[in-house]
């Protein structure tokens, strides 16, 4: 038994990978299933009686979460395209000040032109077309495993009642009960975290209108839409939610670009320190120490994906562990 145990870890860390597509995967059927059996209790027409079967009503589930995908990107893309124009336009402009500024303080003994920046800046061929070649890899591997988990979530939340009587048959009869609701408590925890979620993203989003709007920053609205959407990101996503706002804020003044930095780093602290864990704490009920420690825990373990299943994770454990250590109900009682 020793030896099978072995082996069977052995396995499961070579194909690590595939079982994290699948743990997701099984994280979203869970978590879309009561929004799914809402759209399945709704009538097919108004006056008729026959009801969304569950494949339609999963589609339909799709079909709203592309729709607010390709509107965010509607929105997002042209204003970006733009102000990125502009900002490759006033580069050389902004490199002389910024050189100019540097010359004054004794940093360098001389500015440095665009023309000397981009001669000056480091080419390495072959580490080019490699590092080129392993963004490629990179975003091909990315989007193959997103339409996989997409797939799968679509079979899981197919075939979900049939896969839950299985796990329940390999409960004991006295506690499949027991197992049912267990089952039960951690999708609503599960579909809780998710609407979790976009509540931060709903948040971040609107405080960042209100902040880059009092900032004076150009297309706030577009930036605001874009720290929403990163906020579903830990660790990396507010960061990189940032930068667009900070170089559009520079192609305005560096005051303007350095009072940006100091609205998000605030911003950032808040939500670290006191957003994540109170909210997460309410919708989950997963308590604030337990929301930071699995987010130090999942992050360093695999990084930013470890950081965004840190709090389902620690959601299901929490429940897994309060059904182990449950006093048997006596049924003479």
């Amino acid at each position: 038994m020793t030896a099978l145990a072995v082996v069977i870890l052995w396995a499961a860390f070579l194909v690590r990978d595939v079982l994290i597509i699948i743990y997701i995967s099984g994280l979203f059927a869970i978590g879309f299933s009561p929004t799914v059996r809402l759209i399945e209790r709704q009538k097919l027409l108004p006056i008729g009686t026959k009801r969304f079967p569950r494949w339609m009503a999963i589609l339909v589930l799709y079909l709203m979460i592309i729709g607010v995908l390709v509107g965010i990107g509607f929105l997002v893309v042209p204003p970006l395209v733009k102000q990125a124009r502009q900002l490759w336009t006033e580069l050389p402009a902004m490199l002389e000040r910024g050189t100019q500024f540097l010359v004054a303080k004794g940093v360098i003994d001389h500015p440095i032109t665009w023309r000397e920046a981009v001669q000056q800046a480091p080419t390495g061929g072959s580490d080019t077309v490699g590092t080129v070649l392993s963004a490629v890899v990179g975003i091909v591997g990315g989007v193959f495993g997103f339409v996989t988990i997409l797939i799968l979530t679509f079979y899981l939340l197919v075939e979900g009642d049939q896969l839950r009587a299985w796990l329940l048959r390999l409960f004991p009869r006295d506690r499949r009960a027991e197992a049912a609701a267990a089952c039960d408590h951690i999708t609503l925890k599960i579909s809780a975290w998710l609407g979790g979620q976009l509540l931060l993203g709903g948040i971040i989003g609107l405080t960042s209108v209100i902040g880059l709007w009092l900032l004076g920053n150009p297309f706030f609205y577009v930036l605001a839409l874009i720290s929403g959407v990163g906020e579903m990101i830990p660790i990396i996503g507010p960061v990189l939610a940032a930068i667009p706002a900070v170089a559009i804020a520079s192609t305005v003044s560096l005051e303007k670009a350095l009072f940006v930095i100091i609205f998000f780093v605030l911003q950032q602290q808040f939500e670290n320190h006191v957003l994540v864990p109170k909210i997460m704490e309410r919708q989950v009920g997963v308590t604030a120490v337990t929301v930071i420690v699995a987010l130090l825990i999942g992050g360093k373990l695999l990084g930013i994906l470890g950081a965004i299943l840190a709090v389902p994770t620690a959601a299901i454990l929490q429940v897994v562990l309060a059904e182990l250590t449950a006093e048997p109900v006596n049924p003479r009682t």
